[in-house]
């Protein structure tokens, strides 16, 4: 096997763009939020094509299936071609019910607080 075709495993997920640097890829190795078969994979495991991996990010718990070596960062549209996102449905079905649940802190129109004209109302209707 020649230098080019070993990859570590840190530096695949880097890659492929499931975590924005190469030191959060390597940490979360090293906290088990990457296994391989259901056991914790270390950031120097060497990467296979037809590997399983369980992915565990900020936002998501991904699966995917190793599909092809990418040595090197490239745009989102390439990435994707190295790997199969195979994310049980019951995940992503629970993504999408905490993005609708999400709450942004923005205000509906006309629902909360009280327009001028309605305080002066009110003030008018209590006789302040």
């Amino acid at each position: 096997m020649s230098e080019k075709e070993k990859l570590r495993l840190d530096k695949y997920l880097w890659a492929i763009r499931l975590f924005k640097t190469r030191t959060l890829a390597a940490a979360a190795c090293d906290t088990g939020k990457v296994k391989c078969d259901g056991a914790a994979s270390k950031a120097a495991k060497q990467v296979h094509i037809g590997d399983e991996y369980e992915i565990k990010t900020e936002a998501k718990r991904w699966k995917i299936k190793v599909t092809g070596l990418l040595h090197s960062r490239v745009q989102y549209s390439e990435a994707i071609k190295f790997y199969i996102d195979i994310t049980p449905e019951e995940e992503i079905q629970r993504l999408q019910y905490q993005a609708a649940v999400f709450h942004t802190g923005k205000r509906k129109s006309k629902i909360g607080r009280p327009t001028k004209k309605e305080r002066r109302d009110l003030d008018d209707f209590i006789g302040d």
